[in-house]
């Protein structure tokens, strides 16, 4: 009987050959397996210099010295083309707004508000002019994400759930010219809306337990399975639709029918949140797709089309939030001026100045990975980790940002049906879970941060041991045995040690930046070089069990992600902003410093909180600037 490697194992992804030589079962091994080549396969659209192993995050871990170049985003032009149609439609929501129309009698954006983007531009803002959009650069349309998720959340979202995660990116990144001509032109116009059908019943995080299914049947696919949690999808409108096509995970553009029939049900089920915009399942029985509607990515499969989109829309998430927080700040003020408790308004309160000025510092660092998200995006780097990054950070400073600073800080009042928070509690918190849980997203990040390092130093080790049949369980590097017979493999990562101990402290200086920003940047600096002795003594110590290590992954994950928030919210108010903004920014960088260090806050600490609170009451922080505010419910005779 022939020992050669099958060839199937010679493909296999890091993460896979980890797994089974960690003693995983074949099923696990392999389903995992088929997500990390989905990423590999990823990786291939990209040019080298741009891919992950070149990112700003992986030399700042790996490298021993930090790309501020990299960590610092251009400022947008003054203008684009663009400029004119997001004006227009920014008019039409708030003008949707302040009428108290943007809401049709089902409780959804109505169809008028839909129809007059449309005629204004807004589903085509990220489609390029020769099929009728307007190409917008992502950083600006990122930052107008924020500017119109002040007017409205949904409005907002739907266009990133539009174009970044439906099927505009799907056909833009994969689709043939015959493809983007037949398609492009109405998502365009507004008018076919779309979205991304992938999740299933039994298929979240594990998009390998895919179900639904797609057969070859002359010129047509038949298309049979169930698919829930798809925002933006009913009738009429357009989904790229992931189906298994000969066991592999494949992307259909499906133009649904307008009218249900026994092929094509909507699976209505009730949603608190999302509740403005259409949120439904999908059920497919022997509903027939032209075959002309596959996508064909040059590599990879249907997993590598989901992939790329995601990126987009966690960063829109990020400037979603951002837009969120600014309103929660807005309405913040004037009741912390008009409550008044012992005779003095709660504005004049330490607490609920402290409040207010932590709301301003998550402000401003989301804005930070927004701006540098978006920026790597246009340059052509994947960002896989960046993104990550800025949709954590975004959802979890949204959530603390309506749960610990404006509830608490409202009160009972919060509860009360017209409230900010009352109406959009669910809202507020779905960006935790939706485009990948938190937790588990940080996995992601810590896996796509240390592939490269665990190919070149411990996959090889870990194939010593499986051909040497050394029990991995049992193997010890000092005992003499083990290392002889593992000289080479344990040379290569010895020489990588050494070369450690003799790199130099990375010192870098920003001209001319604030010295309270550069003392930030310093910390950032120093800390990485922590984290990559660190991370590399955690693969030592766990080696192949590291997979089942996923409260030291997700630990470790969240300290580097809060070096690079630190880093990159410094450099962004480096650029040009004035002190309020430097303030904030300053504030969210302690704060994230003594989360890494453990330290407590000084009372210097408390009176620059006071001193940001002040001045944000004062009207000086400019991200304010044209954020509704609302009316102050139940209000009572202060006298």
């Amino acid at each position: 009987m022939s020992t050669a490697t099958p060839p199937e194992r010679d493909q296999q992804s890091f993460a896979e050959t980890a797994l089974r030589l960690g003693g995983k079962s074949e099923d696990e091994a392999r389903r995992t397996g088929a997500l990390d080549k989905a990423d590999d396969q990823v990786e291939k659209l990209f040019q080298s210099a741009y891919q992950t192993v070149n990112s700003p995050i992986h030399k700042a871990v790996w490298d021993g010295q930090v790309p501020l170049q990299l960590f610092t985003p251009d400022p947008l032009p003054e203008s684009h083309p663009s400029d004119r149609v997001m004006d227009a439609s920014f008019e039409v929501v708030r003008r949707h707004r302040e009428g108290n129309s943007l809401l049709g009698p089902d409780g959804k954006v109505s169809r008028t508000v839909l129809n007059e983007l449309a005629t204004a531009g807004y589903w085509g803002l990220l489609i390029d002019p020769k099929y009728g959009g307007c190409g917008t650069p992502f950083p600006r349309f990122a930052r107008f994400l924020i500017k119109m998720a002040t007017q409205d959340a949904m409005v907002a979202g739907l266009a990133s759930i539009h174009g970044c995660i439906g099927a505009v990116d799907p056909l833009r990144t994969f689709g043939t010219p015959e493809q983007k001509e037949r398609f492009l032109p109405t998502l365009a116009s507004g008018e076919r809306l779309s979205g991304f059908a992938l999740t299933e019943p039994a298929a979240g995080s594990d998009l390998t337990a895919l179900r639904t299914t797609a057969t070859l049947d002359g010129n047509s696919y038949v298309l049979n399975g169930e698919k829930l949690f798809i925002t933006n999808v009913i009738p009429g409108r357009t989904a790229a639709v992931v189906a298994l096509i000969d066991k592999k995970p494949a992307v259909l553009i499906v133009d649904l029918p307008a009218q249900e029939d026994d092929t094509f049900r909507v699976v209505p089920y009730g949603l608190y949140a999302l509740r403005h915009a259409n949120n439904n399942g999908l059920r497919f029985t022997n509903f027939r797709v032209p075959k002309d509607n596959l996508l064909r990515p040059a590599v990879g499969d249907g997993l590598t089309i989901a992939y790329h989109g995601l990126n987009l829309g966690r960063l829109s998430l990020c400037a979603n939030a951002s837009g969120c927080m600014r309103v929660m700040l807005a309405n913040m003020l004037p009741w912390a001026g008009f409550r008044v408790t012992y005779g003095q308004p709660i504005a004049r309160r330490e607490l609920v100045r402290r409040r207010i000025a932590r709301l301003a510092a998550l402000i401003v660092s989301s804005d930070a990975l927004t701006h540098w998200g978006a920026w790597l995006i246009e340059k052509g780097y994947r960002g896989e980790m960046e993104c990550i990054i800025a949709k954590i950070f975004g959802s979890e400073a949204q959530k603390e940002a309506a749960v610990e600073l404006l509830m608490k800080t409202h009160g009972g009042r919060s509860f009360l049906k017209g409230h900010i928070l009352g109406d959009n509690i669910y809202d507020f918190l779905a960006p935790c879970i939706y485009e990948g849980e938190g937790e588990v997203l940080g996995m992601a990040f810590f896996k796509s941060l240390i592939k490269e390092h665990g190919k070149q130093y411990f996959e090889p080790i870990g194939k010593a041991l499986a051909a040497k049949k050394i029990d991995p369980k049992r193997f010890n590097p000092l005992w003499p045995g083990h290392a002889l017979a593992l000289r080479n493999e344990l040379w290569a990562y010895a020489q990588w040690k050494i070369g450690q101990a003799f790199t130099a402290r990375d010192r870098q200086s920003v001209p001319g930046m604030d010295a309270r920003l550069q003392s930030h940047v310093d910390f950032a600096l120093s800390a990485f070089a922590k984290h990559r002795a660190e991370i590399s003594a955690t693969m030592v110590k766990h080696q192949l069990k590291l997979a089942d290590r996923q409260c030291r992954m997700a630990e470790l994950s969240q300290r580097v992600q809060d070096t690079v928030t630190i880093l990159v919210t410094a450099l962004y108010a480096h650029q040009g902003r004035n002190e309020t903004t430097t303030l904030a920014a300053d504030l969210a960088c302690q704060d994230l410093r003594r989360k890494l260090t453990g330290e407590r806050p000084t009372d210097s600490y408390f009176r620059q909180v006071g001193q940001l609170g002040d001045a944000i009451l004062a009207g000086t922080f400019n991200e304010l600037q044209d954020v509704p505010i609302g009316d102050i419910l139940q209000r009572y005779d202060v006298r």
